[in-house]
């Protein structure tokens, strides 16, 4: 689950600013005495929910981390572009809560705050050396938090503490932002003039959350591949495991059923590309693919037919009520293995771990107990109102002005991207139905936040910023497929591959039939035919 962390993380870094190059060997790293004289300052500042209890002033070229081991130990070696004021504060709003927030606050300040969220189980705080690095750069003020407690793999946290999971699923990240607008105004005299909130997984669940609950703490938002329907998608994880276990097979045949849909489907955007612009259009059942007799490797038995039905149809309960849809055709080999199909996948460990602890409280339950009908309500009765932020009336949020983004990649193995399209034709209806307020952007061949055959690097904050500042609503974002996604991540040498752009919903991108087809200027943003 810390991998989920990491690529939850790479999602919100995506279209980041460049690293500025290190301070050169023997240099001093530059400083300002009066923005280090106001950082220390801070130190024992109280606040409304907690006390800054660390501060530190690191210069440009200065490490972005204490030494750390484990998951952080990966970040070491980051230095900052830019020198700023890092402020820690723990917040203690219940005698059961310790929640830690950071500030970082950049001495080139725009004027704005950006607040990210978490991935899995876990807040913000462990990866914001490389979250909160991008965004401070560029002159924000970033804040994360760790939502009550370090990060982790397994939900015993939850255990007998009721009021840690209510700081992991709301109030967390709710007091993150109370605090580092407190934090900003004591260090740069005045308040932050917008605040913005990035994140994508759970921090998309983070993201919705805060637009439904607490609608002043952000002017705009920005929500990626958000597990918002958080209790239907953690008792799909079961299902979905469940369904893969009874047919073993079925993960050597991933590349079968991709090449299959992509042979029957990949041109029917005028493009052949590996990539299915709108999955939707493409009309694959697994059953073509069955086994005459029995099984072999370039066919489908019955057991496998099923298990790959109920990961494209989705979970239903018994009265035929469906939970969660499934996942789009076209995404098999980007993610299904790690997610679905591994002996050990990330859906079979977030589920199991949910379900032992935050749900039953039993330490020795596992999925062998497990029904969708009685798991499911009791899931929804002890933990969705605190964990699910699914709620479609956000009109508290659009009626201040608030800007809403949702983005979603078609090739999702973790969260279906039909469930980002519910959520918005939901909100469209109840809340936005002049669309003045809330856009949702498919990304063809994008995973999980990050990765996969498609054009899966932007960076949607400036957009943001124009819609709430200007007026101006984002149509068209464009984005890159590299040769190698994570060097580009790190800001190494890495290839343009591609170019495409990313249309405001219902509207896809299509080929003006002519040059180059790896170019974002020869295509245009269509709505349906």
């Amino acid at each position: 689950m810390l991998r989920i962390m990491f690529v939850a993380s790479c999602g919100l870094l995506l279209g980041a600013v460049p690293n500025a190059a290190p301070s050169p060997a023997g240099a001093a790293p530059e400083a300002s005495s009066d923005a280090m004289a106001r950082c220390n300052a801070l130190v024992g500042r109280k606040l409304a929910s907690g006390t800054v209890e660390k501060v530190n002033y690191i210069a440009k070229g200065g490490k972005l981390v204490d030494q750390q081991t484990g998951f952080a130990a990966a970040f070491n070696g980051l230095t900052t572009p830019v020198p700023f004021c890092k402020v820690r504060a723990h917040l203690h709003p219940t005698p059961d809560s310790d929640i830690t927030v950071e500030t970082w606050l950049p001495d080139a300040w725009n004027g704005k705050m950006l607040g990210i969220g978490g991935g899995g189980f876990s807040g913000g705080l462990a990866t914001a050396a490389l979250t909160l690095r991008a965004p401070m750069s560029s002159g924000y003020a970033a804040v994360a938090t760790d939502v009550g407690h370090p990060a982790t793999e397994t939900g015993e946290w939850a255990y007998g503490h009721p009021e840690r999971l209510i700081d992991y699923g709301y109030r967390g990240n709710h007091l993150a932002a109370l605090t580092a607008k407190e934090v900003i105004r004591a260090f740069y005299g005045k308040r932050a003039e917008r605040a913005y909130f990035h994140g994508c997984s759970n921090g998309g669940r983070d993201a919705l959350m805060e637009v439904s609950r607490f609608p002043t703490d952000y002017d705009g938002i920005i929500a990626g591949a958000p597990a918002m329907s958080f209790t239907p998608l953690l008792t799909s994880f079961v299902v979905n495991n469940l369904a893969v276990s009874r047919a073993p097979g079925l993960a050597a045949k991933l590349s079968l059923l991709n090449a299959t849909v992509l042979k029957k489907c990949d041109g029917l955007d005028g493009v052949t590309d590996g990539v299915l612009d709108n999955p939707r259009q493409c009309a694959f059942d697994p059953t073509e693919l069955q086994c005459k007799a029995g099984s072999g490797p370039n066919c489908l038995s019955a057991d496998e037919v099923s298990a790959a039905r109920t990961l494209y149809r989705g979970v239903r309960l018994s009265n035929g009520r469906q939970l969660m849809p499934g996942f789009a055709v076209g995404g098999e080999t980007t993610g299904w293995s790690d997610w679905i199909t591994a002996a050990k996948s990330q859906q079979n460990g977030l589920g199991s771990e949910a379900f032992r602890w935050l749900v039953h409280g039993d330490p020795k339950w596992d999925k062998t107990r497990f029904d969708v009908d009685r798991d499911y309500r009791l899931a929804e009765q002890r933990v969705g109102g605190i964990i699910d932020s699914d709620n479609p009336d956000v009109r508290a949020f659009t009626r201040r002005g608030g800007k809403l983004i949702v983005y979603h990649g078609w090739n999702d193995a973790a969260v279906p991207p039909e469930n980002s399209l519910e959520y918005y034709d939901a909100v469209r209806r109840r809340s936005d139905p002049g669309g003045r307020s809330v856009r949702l952007f498919m990304a063809p061949g994008m995973s999980h936040c990050f990765g996969g055959p498609g054009p899966n690097s932007f960076d949607m904050l400036p957009d943001l910023d124009r819609w709430v500042e200007h007026g101006t609503a984002p149509e068209r974002i464009i984005a890159t497929k590299f040769d190698n996604d994570f060097l580009a991540l790190l800001r190494m040498p890495a290839k343009v591959v591609r170019t495409r752009p990313l249309c405001a919903w219902p509207k896809t991108a299509r080929y003006n039939g002519s040059g180059s087809t790896d170019d974002a200027a020869n295509f245009t943003c269509k709505g349906p035919q």
